[in-house]
């Protein structure tokens, strides 16, 4: 296994807190939970100390807006998010060594502390700066407090950090017409005072330690440093004007909280300290994790979190002292769901908790194709059809299938007893040397944090060991050479045995289930690409399917779930066309607009669009009229109902008819059209006005 630049003795991996305002969907899985959890796993695996730190993020902005728009108080939000979290992780098997929140006291003490330490060595600069306030409200406004019209796009309800329309960043000054989300009101700008962390004192030390020490480090990661370092660095506030997070422990504070990306990462050390606490015998003391140069720090976080992990959290600890500071931090690109950007607030998500009602059982399925589909390098999409191609095409058929076929011919022939291994012929060394290396390769990716890699190596030895045994043919040898069939189905079983310890990592679940068919009961990593796994004379349990194949009924209902959300979404942000420019009643006038009731209605011949109406327009003669509305209704749908036409207009040929008006149709927001008609019976020849 290769080593890092440094011979640690121990490694600390952190993920990202997830914000407890809402439950996780797969993008927060695929890019950080995921891949976390996998070296987590293979480390544990090669006898490595290790310690994995998640929790709950519970303060800031996002939870205080989740409930006021629930009527509910913030911690009411965070009781319920977090549990739904927690056991969304827990049933994915996401194997936290512990997984708290910063509402607990522990992490109050820890972050009020830090503060604290800070403030005393005179690490932070007090500013005034121009605030918001909603006079009304009685208090200072966050940024997403207030919205107001987009001076890009123009969109009226751009939030005071974001336009999520446009996507363009923005602060509350550049909002034209902002107002309080509280209370509605034109908000007044009032001097505040904050304390700032001085990024620019540690520019210098920055550049040194990331652009000169780390040019190991993701490109991504890597290449966003540098950008920021190139544009240098400012003082950043590190607390708020709001209610809701850790106090100030400074006087003159009052009414302020510590900023939430100054609070969150401290998480990790608080959680780990809560940890140790209660478990000093097996975890030692939480310095030890923290501040003995010995120990690893890894951060798995998406990129949206990459400036807060590498400059201004390893500021906040070199500002402190005493601390180790990441070693690496493999931040992912951003994963979309059928071809469109992942977004809580527009529910375009695939919510892990309904995954796992939806799909019972198959936590290891998603897991699988989240890997085999990591936005490691760049973003990437998810689609429901190629989640339900590579369940079927890979898993089932590759490594289920290859499984199946191992154990059933053992079954069948030697009654799941492993057979002895006899002479070998070419075609078997030649399929021991291809698999021999699978540990080295493995490692090899998972030491770089390359997961998708190193999956698809372990999904190499069910390929190796599909094309061993149809080139093998057991089933026909066995009628003429028993033997030989001992020493194919033996070097299978070795390849299923080191699939189970291969896939470990990836597949914790169906890993445990073969290896409970193998009679496997320990994962012992030190013999991945070995041959002598199941010895001869061990005994098998019953087989049964690894995996089972996902049919079109299911994916069609998550498809048909994802084009409700779109059309509800659809309506949520339609936003009427401007008004026209002003015309005078004497024009309008102009216009004779009657009532008419449909007598007969059919499609014109030859044409995909029109529809021909033949109208009782109260004259005592028919009219006929000539409608482009073929493509939203079947004319039996509008026989007999009483419409709005205009009847002035003069007569226009189309298709060889003579349309004498022109029915009124509303434009839907989504293209579609809707006939104009009357609540209640109105006679035919009745004008509007």
């Amino acid at each position: 296994m290769e080593e890092t630049k440094q011979d640690f003795k121990r490694t600390l991996i952190t993920s990202a807190l997830p914000y407890a305002n809402g439950p996780v969907h797969i993008g927060h899985f695929a890019g950080v939970y995921l891949p976390a959890d996998i070296y987590a796993r293979y480390l544990r695996l090669c006898g490595r100390d290790v310690l994995f730190v998640g929790g709950s993020d519970e303060h800031g902005v996002p939870i205080t807006l989740r409930a006021k728009k629930e009527g509910v108080t913030p911690q009411d939000i965070v009781d319920r998010y977090h549990a739904l979290i927690k056991d969304t992780f827990e049933r994915f098997g996401v194997s936290f060594d512990i997984y708290s929140r910063t509402s607990s006291e522990v992490h109050h003490r820890m972050a009020s502390y830090f503060f604290r330490t800070l403030y005393d060595k005179g690490v932070f600069l007090e500013k005034e700066s121009d605030q918001y306030y909603d006079e009304e409200a009685g208090q200072f406004l966050a940024d997403r407090y207030i919205m107001g019209e987009c001076p890009h796009c123009g969109n009226p309800d751009a939030y005071g950090d974001q336009c999520e329309r446009c996507g363009h960043d923005l602060s509350p000054m550049e909002l034209i017409n902002p107002h309080s989300t509280i209370s509605g009101s034109k908000p007044v700008v009032k001097k505040t005072k904050n304390w700032y962390l001085p990024l620019n004192d540690y520019q210098e030390w920055l550049k040194q330690w990331i652009l000169n020490d780390h040019k190991e480090w993701r490109p991504n990661v890597y290449g966003q440093c540098k950008s920021w370092l190139d544009m240098d660095l400012q003082p950043r506030a590190m607390t708020r004007d709001l209610d809701w997070g850790i106090p100030v422990p400074v006087e003159g504070a009052e009414g302020k909280v510590l900023y939430v990306w100054f609070d969150a990462p401290i998480g990790y050390i608080s959680n780990t300290k809560e940890l140790c606490d209660s478990k000093p015998e097996q975890f030692g003391s939480w310095q030890k994790w923290w501040q003995d140069p010995e120990t690893r720090l890894v951060h798995f976080i998406g990129k949206d979190n990459i400036v807060f992990h590498c400059l201004i959290f390893p500021s906040m600890l070199k500002a402190h002292g005493g601390y180790i500071l990441p070693d690496n931090v493999p931040s992912n690109e951003f994963l979309n769901l059928e071809n469109d950007k992942i977004s809580t607030s527009r529910n375009w998500a695939v919510w892990l908790h309904e995954y796992l009602a939806d799909f019972p059982n198959k936590q290891d399925v998603l897991r699988y194709v989240l890997t085999a589909n990591a936005p490691e390098t760049k973003d990437n999409n998810f689609t429901w059809k190629d989640f339900q191609e590579r369940n079927n095409s890979e898993l089932v058929a590759v490594y289920g299938n290859f499984v199946n076929r191992a154990l059933q011919l053992t079954q069948k022939y030697w009654d799941s007893v492993v057979p002895a291994c006899g002479e070998l012929l070419a075609v078997d060394r030649e399929t021991i040397q291809e698999f021999k290396d699978v540990k080295e390769k493995v490692e090899s990716y998972l030491d770089a944090f390359k997961f998708r890699e190193a999956q698809k190596e372990a999904m190499n030895l069910a390929r190796i060991g599909n094309r061993y045994i149809t080139e093998c043919e057991p089933w026909k040898v066995w009628k003429t050479d028993p033997q030989r069939v001992e020493t194919i189905l033996y070097i299978s079983l070795q390849l299923v045995a080191n699939l189970s310890i291969a896939f470990e990592p990836f597949l914790p679940f169906s890993s445990k289930e073969l290896r409970n068919m193998i009679n496997l009961p320990e994962c012992d990593w030190a013999q991945l690409g070995s041959t002598d796994i199941l010895p001869a004379g061990h005994k098998l349990n019953k087989p049964h399917l690894l995996f089972e194949k996902i049919e079109d009924e299911a994916i069609d209902a998550q498809l048909k779930k994802l084009e409700e959300t779109k059309k509800e979404n659809e309506v949520a942000s339609y936003v009427a066309e401007p008004i026209k420019n002003e015309v005078s009643f004497d024009d309008f006038e102009k216009l004779d607009i009657r009532v008419g009731h449909i007598l007969h209605c059919e499609k014109v011949k030859k044409s995909k669009k029109l529809l021909k109406f033949t109208i009782d327009d109260g004259t005592g003669t028919e009219r006929t009229i000539l409608s482009g509305i073929a493509a939203y209704y079947e004319p039996e749908q509008l026989t007999g109902k009483d419409v709005l036409f205009i009847a002035n207009f003069p007569p226009r040929k189309m298709m060889g008819i003579e349309s004498q008006g022109m029915i009124l149709s509303a434009v839907n927001f989504d293209g579609s059209l809707s006939v104009t008609t009357t609540l209640g019976k109105v006679k035919p020849g009745s004008q509007v006005g």
